[in-house]
């Protein structure tokens, strides 16, 4: 009772701004102590426990780190107990911008959030974990990675419930733009996500265009599904509008409203009106890609608008906007968001159910109808062929203008992880050339490497053309330009001289992406993969060969000197040569390197002129 007495003497004296002189502190604390009861006992291996829980881990954390874990009450969930997908939101918003301004140093709001897709419904009950962290840094945005879970407390296993990026943007005191200082990654992880996170950023900054594009080649007329037994549900009754009167704990320090919370609101719009739709309590499947074009701050008004924009057979898009406006009688609003959200509605057996048809309204009712349509081709194809990992993509992929800004990122993405791998083994060294190996589960990699007088961006220019592949690989037949998609996205049709079990030459078609350094310490890169094309289907004179993974990295050691590596993940079914090769460690791969070599040199005067003339 002694720590008791002296602790209210304590607060006393703190009420009346006494001075505490040092040597009464130092009493008080050591009584809390408890100097004035025996200390409890306690178990050693209980000790050990707690000491092992609090230890820091085996390899250095990430300093933008941030982990949340959340027990699911009743109060964060809908009427089935299941959680709340806008409370979720919330939740991710809220770590993201808490790793975010670990990085900045400073405020930091959302800009935009890509695609989210939700595995898993959670009860009340379970935890959710999310761990957040800064996968790069540029100029004055950031990308932030986040990884969503839900622990079951009484079976003691985790289920996964979707993985999210986020981008933000840090703010000074006075409101403007902050430049950040650069990332570095410290493990495979992090460097596979530093480098990728430049391609993610490319494919945030193209997706309007990608589907402008998808929708002035598709057909003007609405032509509506038809269904069986199916009587199709006017849009106008699907129609939501609600009003939220910002307060403060909406908001952040710096008076902003949370992005999650807008998010939830909006949410919350888009769940009535697919039930106005359906008769029924909807799931929330995905939420598209969205930016957010301004602030809201507290005291505003948030007018949230929400329709359903077209209805397929198991699923629909529901479009969600939201505006602010200051004062009641303000006529002028501001437009913060728009989102798309795909909602399913599940049997007791948890399968979709077949949906209404959606009778559009015309004029923007058709266009939005239109759109819909439009996204969920890119949304499947960028969850195909984006979102899939390495080892469940197909080799050749059917490409297409839909999705040629994806396969692009996936050439490229594989790429770049495959240059992040970390066990690579030396297996063998020819003067300034080295051979690396790594062997995973289902491939062989290897990578071939050396220093050349030459500058990256000549190397870069020489080495992204097919056509000339010929002129230092022996292996090379021909190439064929079939395709220029753009600037950076070739498609080649290749002939090589290796001949299959069939005895014919081997053929190819190939896209090649080419990419610049996106910051400092970024390569060039040269990647290629397999695609198919209808224009080029496989022929009975040769053998339809196939690449998942290959390419070069290029990276600048000086003005005049590039280190040049080349890359490729062999399968079963590639070349022949590559698998006899590596096997047998032949100088066949260093004969056709240094053949490389004085290819670049020989060549890089004239390709400096053509530059200069092409300026």
């Amino acid at each position: 009772m002694l720590s008791f007495f002296w602790l209210r003497c304590l607060l006393k004296m703190v009420k009346e701004n006494i001075v505490i002189p040092e040597e009464i502190l130092s009493f008080c604390c050591n009584g809390f102590q408890g100097s004035t009861s025996p200390p409890c006992s306690q178990d050693p291996g209980e000790r050990e426990e707690a000491a092992g829980a609090m230890a820091s881990p085996s390899h250095p954390r990430n300093p933008t780190e941030v982990q949340m874990s959340q027990l699911v009450l009743p109060c964060h969930t809908n009427h089935r107990g299941e959680l709340s997908i806008g409370q979720l939101l919330k939740w991710i918003d809220t770590a993201a911008c808490l790793s975010a301004e670990r990085h900045a140093g400073c405020p930091c709001v959302t800009a935009s959030m890509d695609d989210i897709y939700f595995e898993h419904t959670i009860s009340v009950g379970q935890v959710v974990n999310i761990k957040a962290k800064v996968n790069r840094a540029f100029n004055s945005s950031m990308e932030v990675g986040i990884q969503v879970s839900y622990e079951d407390l009484c079976s003691g296993k985790h289920y996964s419930i979707c993985k999210a990026y986020a981008t933000f943007v840090a703010h000074s005191s006075s409101g403007n733009k902050v430049t950040l200082k650069p990332l570095i990654p410290q493990t495979e992880e992090e460097k596979i996500e530093h480098s990728i996170a430049a391609e993610r950023r490319r494919m945030r900054l193209v997706h309007k265009d990608t589907l402008k594009d998808l929708l002035t080649r598709s057909p003007h007329e609405t032509e509506l599904e038809t269904r069986d037994g199916s009587v199709a549900v006017p849009a106008e009754k699907t129609r939501v509008e609600s009003v939220e009167l910002v307060l403060p704990p909406h908001a952040n320090h710096q008076g902003n409203t949370f992005g999650g919370q807008i998010m939830a609101w909006m949410e919350n719009v888009a769940t009535i009106a697919a039930s106005r739709l359906c008769h029924a309590y909807p799931t929330l499947r995905a939420i598209e890609m969205f930016h957010f074009r301004g602030p809201s701050q507290v005291g505003d008004r948030l007018v949230l608008k929400a329709i359903v924009n077209n209805a397929f057979k198991n699923s629909m898009e529901v479009g969600v906007c939201a505006e602010a406006y200051g004062q009641e009688m303000s006529i002028s609003r501001r437009h913060i968001n728009s989102a798309f959200m795909t909602f399913v509605v599940l049997d007791q057996e948890g399968r979709p159910r077949t949906l209404p048809m959606l009778a559009p309204e015309r004029g923007d009712g058709e266009r939005r109808y239109r759109e819909a349509s439009a996204r969920k081709k890119i949304r499947l194809d960028r969850k195909y062929v984006v979102s899939c990992k390495q080892t469940e993509v197909p080799l050749s992929v059917p490409w297409d203008q839909s999705n040629k800004v994806y396969l692009s990122y996936n050439n490229v993405s594989a790429l770049k992880m495959l240059v992040a791998k970390a066990n690579w083994a030396l297996a063998r060294e020819k003067e300034k050339v080295q051979m690396y190996t790594l062997e995973e589960d289902k491939f062989l990699s290897f990578r071939i490497e050396m220093s050349v007088r030459i500058a990256a961006s000549q190397a870069f220019s020489l080495l992204s053309d097919l056509r000339r592949r010929h002129e230092w690989d022996s292996h090379y037949l021909s190439a064929e330009l079939v395709q220029q998609v753009d600037d950076d996205d070739m498609i080649y049709h290749v002939v090589s001289q290796t001949l299959s079990s069939e005895n014919k030459l081997q053929d190819f078609v190939i896209l090649a992406s080419r990419r610049k350094p996106c910051g400092k310490g970024d390569p060039y890169v040269v990647a290629f993969r397999s695609v198919t094309l209808p224009t080029h289907p496989a022929t009975a004179d040769f053998t339809r060969g196939e690449t998942i993974c290959s390419g070069f990295c290029i990276w600048p050691e000086s003005e005049e000197m590039s280190k040049v590596a080349y890359y490729n993940q062999a399968t079963p079914g590639y070349l022949n040569y590559v698998t006899t090769n590596v096997v047998g460690l032949s100088s066949d791969f260093c004969a056709t390197f240094e053949a490389c070599e004085k290819f670049l040199l020989k060549n890089k005067e004239d390709d400096l002129i053509v530059r200069l003339q092409s300026l």
